[in-house]
């Protein structure tokens, strides 16, 4: 309360110092008030900003991260279409590349492992990252199992029967009505019917109306003289007798290919060792007790005969590693022991197995073997595989 004398008219320096001390102290509570104000405004500016360089972090990884997902998932799909379509590297199948990227200069890489585990089944680790002066920041490892399905084994082009001598590893098509005795450990295509009392370990899909895989579309005349590899031409090896005794044949510098043909029927006698290609215009005949290996070069049939494969008495053996196209049918005899084994892919046109008594035939699916390309002329490729297509069985983060 003001402290006033009435009767002092002048009023004295105690009145005024006192009114003074008095106005004095609501004007410091404001101050106070201010700077606490100031204070708390500045506590809450620095939390918001501690937050938002917490989020901006956080989206920034996100964004990262989601990045290395998408690029470790590009490295399984390079690993996938190279595994379907093997003729494009050197090797039997892609094993995997390191330091890979999507844009050149980049600081985004992925690298890739392929194992094989069986012929239609692969094991797939790809891992992305980014290098940043050096050091590795952000980082996904993808694992995955790509499987190659439909994987045709054996092509059936008109009505057959797969007798039970016969066993196939893989899928089988067949143009018209199938009548299954053998085993199959795989899925069956058919234009019309399944039938027999055989074994089918996969799916049955009847009435298709095309082929899963289509037709190789060889023809023995594509090699009687010459072929390209790119726009360099070389010729074929010419057989010129009708029978082929005890001889081992081989690719050379004029025929990389290792691509020999024989113009009529041919004989086959003895032990024949072929690495590289066979072509037979008509018959192509196995004498007794005659044992035949060919392997296909990398890109190449092992096998093309313009009408049938025939085997004679007993005893006789045929290995094929690559793919075999036969125009009409093969005869096995009736001959006891005789062996036809195939790791590629077995195609027939318009005849089918026969006289297999006695005898053994198994095909087993090998795309990295079967598949082609080769050119009639220059600069016209021409490729084929077996495998149709493929899927990932899981994909898991690591």
């Amino acid at each position: 309360m003001e402290k006033v004398k009435v009767n002092d008219p002048v009023g004295s320096p105690w009145i005024s110092q006192e009114r003074d001390r008095d106005r004095a102290s609501p004007r410091g509570i404001v101050l106070l008030v201010l700077l606490l104000v100031l204070v708390a405004v500045a506590l809450l500016s620095l939390e918001y900003q501690g937050r938002s360089d917490v989020e901006l972090a956080c989206g920034r990884n996100m964004v990262l991260r989601l990045q290395m997902d998408a690029m470790a998932e590009s490295g399984l799909e390079h690993a996938k279409g190279l595994i379907l379509h093997p003729q494009e590297i050197t090797q039997e199948y892609w094993t995997g590349d390191l330091g890979q990227q999507l844009a050149a200069g980049s600081g985004d890489y992925y690298d890739v492992n392929v194992a094989k585990l069986s012929e239609c089944n692969y094991r797939i680790i790809s891992t992305a990252y980014r290098l940043q002066r050096g050091e590795r920041i952000g980082c996904t490892t993808l694992k995955a199992e790509l499987r190659l399905d439909p994987c045709i084994a054996y092509w059936q082009g008109t009505d057959a029967v797969i007798p039970s001598q016969v066993h196939v590893t893989g899928d089988v098509y067949c143009g018209g009505g199938l009548t299954i005795h053998g085993t199959v450990d795989g899925d069956v295509f058919a234009a019309t019917t399944i039938s027999g009392s055989g074994s089918i370990r996969g799916h049955r899909q009847e009435f298709v109306q095309a082929a899963p895989v289509a037709w190789p579309g060889l023809s023995p005349t594509d090699f009687e003289s010459c072929y390209f590899l790119g726009t360099s031409r070389y010729r074929v090896g010419t057989l010129d007798n009708e029978v082929l005794r005890d001889v081992r044949l081989r690719p050379t510098s004029t025929n990389p290919g290792g691509v020999y043909y024989g113009d009529g029927d041919l004989d086959l006698k003895g032990r024949i060792e072929i690495d590289g290609m066979l072509v037979v215009r008509n018959d192509l005949i196995l004498a007794e007790h005659c044992e035949v290996v060919i392997r296909a070069v990398k890109n190449f049939p092992a096998l093309l005969v313009g009408r049938d494969l025939k085997m004679g008495a007993d005893r006789q053996h045929l290995r094929l590693e690559g793919l075999a196209q036969i125009g009409r049918s093969i005869r096995m005899g009736n001959g006891e022991g005789n062996a036809l084994r195939i790791s590629g892919a077995l195609c027939l046109a318009a005849g089918t197995v026969e006289e297999t008594t006695g005898c053994e035939l198994r095909i087993v699916a090998a795309p990295n073997k079967a598949a082609i390309l080769i050119w009639q002329a220059p600069q016209s490729p021409r490729q084929w595989s077996p495998a149709g297509g493929a899927f990932f069985k899981y994909i898991e983060r690591h």
